[in-house]
């Protein structure tokens, strides 16, 4: 089967699931309040599972490793010690936690500062090494998760619900007010990435013969991890951390998608990350009415997988 048949195929899921999603039930009687909290939701899981797709695979390709995603350099380590340290010093009231916009440009500006710093530091030294900066990423991950369980046991109990609700991935506490304005911005980023699809297909050859062929592979690098950043802090604004849902999609989509090029595989992971979240958390409220959570049978899934992986020795 060729790839744009694959496509077809994917974007057609997408659009049964999203109509079932948001048509099942309604009735003229209540077609305004239901189109007024579904709407938003599917919206939220468009933005959320191309951001996390896209920036798995991104971030894949420079890293030339298969089981690796932005989450392992503490990206969501790093929003969620935002999210409580602003509880701990100003309060649950405060408006930098209450204005959805302030919250989310601080934590996005923080995020952006620590990247560049952390690569400012990497890329200073002559014989930088990626791995190096992957394990400082893990520290550092660590490092952020350490803090903020030690605020969070200082914490008042009233602020601790206030940071409890973004501590887990939820999908019926979408903050509605982030949607739309993250639709642009997603936009940009999706826009810079596709852009750099001829220089992350070279990138598949090996460092050395990336820059033997003319990519300029230390800006590159920069501009991925900086992009990665920004996806992370849209997705996990609007749905919270997911740990495996980025390995996961982008791997099976590259069993399904034998290909090397970039301009498919970004628009191919996009596709089959909607359609997970969508067909996922309708199976999750329609077939299993809300007995378990979508981020719960996506990480013992991508877990499973992430295992599998490992003993098959399909690391890289």
């Amino acid at each position: 089967m060729q790839d744009r048949t694959k496509l077809i195929l994917l974007i057609l899921f997408c659009v049964l699931f999203a109509g079932l999603f948001i048509g099942l039930g309604l009735t003229a009687d209540n077609y305004q309040y239901f189109l007024s909290r579904r709407v938003p939701k599917v919206v939220a899981m468009v933005l959320a599972g191309v951001a996390i797709a896209q920036s798995s695979l991104a971030f894949q390709t420079i890293t030339n490793n298969r089981i690796l995603t932005p989450s392992i350099m503490g990206f969501d380590s790093l929003y969620m010690l935002t999210q409580v340290f602003v509880i701990a010093m100003f309060g649950g009231f405060s408006v930098l936690v209450l204005n959805a916009y302030v919250n989310f440009a601080l934590s996005v500006v923080i995020m952006l500062g620590f990247s560049l710093l952390l690569f400012s530091f990497y890329f200073r030294s002559e014989r930088h090494n990626l791995i190096a900066l992957l394990l400082l990423g893990v520290i550092l991950g660590q490092l952020f998760s350490n803090i903020s369980s030690f605020l969070i046991m200082l914490m008042d109990p009233n602020d601790f619900a206030s940071v409890q609700s973004s501590m887990f991935a939820s999908f019926n506490n979408i903050k509605v007010e982030l949607v739309y304005p993250c639709v642009p911005l997603l936009s940009l980023v999706c826009v810079s990435l596709y852009r750099m699809h001829y220089q992350l297909d070279v990138f598949w050859l090996d460092k050395d013969n990336a820059i033997s062929l003319g990519v300029d592979v230390r800006k590159v690098t920069m501009r991925v991890l900086v992009l990665s950043a920004v996806l992370i802090a849209i997705s996990t604004a609007l749905i919270g951390p997911i740990m495996f849902f980025g390995i996961l999609v982008t791997n099976l989509t590259r069993e399904l998608f034998h290909t090397y090029k970039h301009s498919v595989l970004l628009v191919a992971c996009s596709l089959s990350a909607v359609g997970a979240l969508l067909s996922g958390q309708w199976v999750v409220e329609n077939v299993f009415s809300f007995s378990t959570t979508l981020s719960v049978v996506i990480n013992f899934i991508g877990g499973i997988y992430f295992l599998s992986m490992l003993l098959r020795n399909k690391v890289t």
